[in-house]
């Protein structure tokens, strides 16, 4: 299938579908979509020249960029992106599922080498748009499930919440909370089913009122607690979904008059730069952001040399680091 066929099939010039392809603004939406519908459905893929025909960037989108946790991520990326003679395009999606089509149009149109995705996935569409250009990608921490054949790089999070949890109880905890991160998302159902497995390993059982959901942020993190710290039998530990949420069960320990970690013990997952600063610095569960990017960084590469790894799925090892905001329970 060439550019010539499609633009005969749509009734279009070589010209009008050559701006398509390459994410022009200046085409109707009604032309562009019946190009788009013809190069779905004729197979069409730009085929590969022995020169470079891409932009030397690599795309790198977020869900919302809004914390240290997206800095180590950008980090990942940027160190990986120079080591390859590549710069690093940065945007956000506002908390959207999927990017804008105004972003795909911006890849296409200086040709990006690969784009990378943080929390976020493609819509079947634009997975497709990508794909005809010869432009791979790779998800970071996929917000759902990233579908067959979809490459992705992670973190062991179910082992980095059961790692957490038996912490705590071998520490003797028995009422133990857990503040988790939105449900939609993959890593943060893992971290929470994680938890769960811990208690039942152990015999105990996960108390409803003591699993509270969260959104990530310092915000719901002191919300949450706040609650289960006035609640009459309240927790004696809190494994928080990451540590920003950590944070903020530390500041609502702090307004409620409860010691960390003499009468409440706190853990947290990520282990950010600021884990070790806090006071008690914070056990955390260490997921490894910077290497998680570079990974995701050198197989988006890979991919747009044509060569196909053996693993298109990668979870990098969780690690619990021991501080100083876990201790025994307090009798009584």
């Amino acid at each position: 299938m060439t550019i010539a066929k499609i633009a005969e099939s749509a009734g279009v010039s070589v010209s009008t579908v050559s701006k398509v392809l390459n994410g022009r603004a200046d085409v109707s939406p009604a032309t562009r979509s019946r190009v788009e519908e013809l190069i779905s459905e004729q197979g069409y893929r730009r085929r590969r020249s022995s020169k470079r025909t891409s932009s030397p960037t690599i795309d790198l989108v977020f869900h919302e960029l809004d914390s240290a946790w997206s800095i180590e991520i950008i980090r990942g990326v940027e160190q990986a992106a120079r080591a390859a003679g590549l710069r690093v395009v940065l945007s956000s999606s506002g908390g959207q599922q999927s990017p804008e089509d105004a972003w795909i149009g911006s890849v296409l149109a200086h040709r990006s080498t690969a784009a990378i995705l943080v929390l976020s996935n493609l819509s079947p569409e634009q997975h497709e748009q990508l794909a005809t250009r010869g432009i791979p990608f790779v998800v970071i921490d996929p917000n759902g499930d990233p579908g067959d054949g979809v490459p992705s790089v992670g973190a062991t999070n179910w082992n980095g919440g059961l790692a957490a949890t038996r912490h705590l109880i071998a520490l003797g905890h028995e009422r133990i909370s857990v503040i988790g991160g939105p449900k939609q998302f993959l890593c943060s159902r893992a971290r929470v089913d994680g938890f769960r497995s811990a208690l039942e390993s152990a015999g105990l059982e996960a108390d409803p009122a003591l699993v509270q959901e969260g959104d990530f942020s310092v915000g719901s993190g002191h919300d949450r607690a706040e609650e289960l710290l006035s609640i009459e039998d309240p927790p004696t530990a809190i494994f928080a979904g990451n540590d920003l949420q950590a944070m903020g069960v530390y500041e609502a320990a702090r307004e409620s008059g409860v010691r960390i970690p003499e009468d409440l013990s706190v853990v947290g997952f990520d282990d950010l730069p600021t884990a070790r600063w806090v006071g008690p610095p914070l056990t955390t569960v260490r997921q490894p952001l910077v290497e998680m990017a570079e990974e995701a960084t050198r197989l988006a590469l890979s991919l747009s040399r044509g060569e196909r790894p053996a693993n298109l799925r990668l979870d990098l090892a969780t690690d619990l680091v021991v501080r100083q905001s876990t201790a025994v329970p307090r009798s009584g």
